[in-house]
C-alpha cells in the first residue's frame, strides 16, 4: 500500500519562488517538483494560477483575489442563513 503523504501548507513566497524557478526555464515542472519534494501537479497548478493573476489565462478562470472573495461570501452566506434559521425558530416559537 502507497504511504499517504501529509498535506502540508507552504507560504506565498514559497509558491513564488518555486514558480520563478519553472518560469524562468531552468528546469521543468518535474525537476523543479523533484528538487523541492512536491508533486509535480501541485506546482503545476501554482504555475497556472500565477499566470492567471498575472492575467495570462484563459477567459472567465479566477484569479487568487477573486477566489479567496468568492470563499468569504460564501462563508458570510452560510452564517446568514444560519442566522435566518435560528431567527425563523424564535418567531415560530415566541407566536406560540
Amino acid at each position: 500500500m502507497a504511504k499517504r503523504r501529509i498535506r502540508r501548507v507552504f507560504t506565498e513566497e514559497f509558491k513564488a519562488k518555486a514558480v520563478k524557478q519553472c518560469t524562468m526555464g531552468e528546469r521543468g515542472i518535474s525537476g523543479v517538483a523533484r528538487a523541492l519534494d512536491l508533486s509535480a501537479s501541485a506546482l503545476r497548478a501554482w504555475v497556472k494560477q500565477a499566470k492567471v493573476d498575472a492575467g495570462e489565462g484563459a477567459p472567465g478562470e479566477l484569479t487568487t483575489e477573486e477566489r479567496a472573495e468568492l470563499s468569504r461570501f460564501g462563508r458570510e452566506n452560510r452564517q446568514l442563513k444560519q442566522d435566518r434559521d435560528i431567527l425563523e425558530a424564535a418567531a415560530t416559537f415566541f407566536a406560540k
